[in-house]
């Protein structure tokens, strides 16, 4: 992903210091400035923070893919890791307090009755309370055609790697879970089959209304809250601490995925899209219902069977998905809805 515009003085301070060779004077110089001006942000809404959440984003992505330009030794500096860290603190609390507010009153049963039936069962029982606004609805009966392409750029900040994320907790999880999150990700990856991974078939939708399928190309004109549903994502993915809030993330993710696709994909057919732009919500359709219980028995159930006290996480991985989620699909059609672009920044119009 090439290096995308700062947003304030934390991003400005980082790509300077990402331009630098690592363990230089010059590079260490600006890493100790990103110290300094990463430690007050505890105080701030740090999830709609726009230069933050493009920080945290850009310090993740070295662990992915990289940036272009950027040397790979950055991945591990000792100092970008502890600024991480200042960042991922009040991130964390964050999401702990949206989370809360997402949760509701959760009727959980004892410890001894905790079998992976009783959390898949509290699982769905959240995703059913979910009464937020509904972006599916929206482009199913009235979304326009930039509209579509809005929802698209929105979506391919992580569509364009999807699984990666929760990849991150295999080694993390042994036995029944373990094998029911490779089980999910081996379909999510296409089956061994490159042209049929889900972040591939999202490219093609891209290229369908002629928009850019690559990684990255639109980092500069989503909004922070968009940037911190992936943060979130890499956060609990890569703390082996939070191995309980990625499974109960992807399990709340699948269980409200199968009909959403659905009115996905009949909006774009009502523009006429045909099965080539539509497969990958139509693939969603089929391969959610199956996940969602694999996701919600096998892997956070089966978690939480063999270590009971990952319950409270799993949970958290749950609420919190809907808590962004709800935030961003409220930024979509309150702009939508007042006619205005949900976006940072202009983007050429669909053809």
């Amino acid at each position: 992903m090439k290096i995308p515009e700062p947003r304030g003085p934390i991003t400005s301070t980082l790509f300077r210091a990402l331009t630098c060779t690592p363990g230089s004077d010059e590079g260490a110089a600006a890493v100790e400035d990103l110290r300094l001006l990463a430690r007050p942000k505890a105080s701030k809404d740090i999830i709609g923070d726009d230069d933050v959440q493009l920080a945290l984003f850009c310090l993740y992505e070295l662990h992915y893919s990289g940036l272009e330009g950027v040397s790979d030794e950055w991945e591990w500096e000792p100092g970008l890791i502890h600024l991480r860290r200042l960042m991922e603190r009040p991130f964390e609390a964050a999401l702990r307090a949206a989370a809360a507010s997402a949760a509701g009153e959760i009727n959980v049963p004892p410890a001894a009755e905790l079998t992976s039936d009783a959390v898949a069962d509290i699982l769905f029982g959240l995703a059913a309370s979910d009464t937020g606004p509904s972006v599916s609805r929206f482009v199913a009966k009235k979304a326009t055609l930039d509209q579509l392409q809005e929802f698209l750029i929105h979506k391919s900040i992580y569509q364009l790697k999807e699984a990666d994320p929760h990849t991150w907790a295999i080694p993390r999880l042994t036995g029944r879970p373990k094998a029911a999150l490779v089980e999910i990700q081996a379909d999510e990856y296409g089956g061994g089959r490159p042209e049929r991974m889900h972040s591939a078939l999202f490219a093609r939708t891209m290229r369908g209304l002629a928009m850019d399928d690559q990684y990255g190309a639109y980092v500069d004109a989503v909004p922070a809250v968009s940037l911190a549903a992936v943060n979130m994502m890499s956060l609990f993915g890569l703390n082996r601490r939070l191995r309980g809030a990625i499974t109960g993330h992807l399990a709340l993710y699948e269980m409200t995925s199968s009909q959403p696709n659905r009115l996905y994909g009949n909006g774009f057919r009502r523009h006429g899209f045909d099965a080539d732009v539509t497969r990958y919500f139509d693939e969603h359709v089929e391969a959610d219902a199956v996940h969602e219980q694999i996701a919600g028995r096998d892997l956070a159930g089966g978690l939480v069977e063999a270590e009971p006290g990952l319950l409270a996480d799993v949970l958290f991985g749950a609420t919190a998905a809907m808590a962004i989620d709800g935030r961003i699909s409220t930024h979509l059609l309150a702009s939508w809805e007042n006619g205005v672009s949900s976006l940072r920044a202009a983007v050429p119009a669909a053809a």
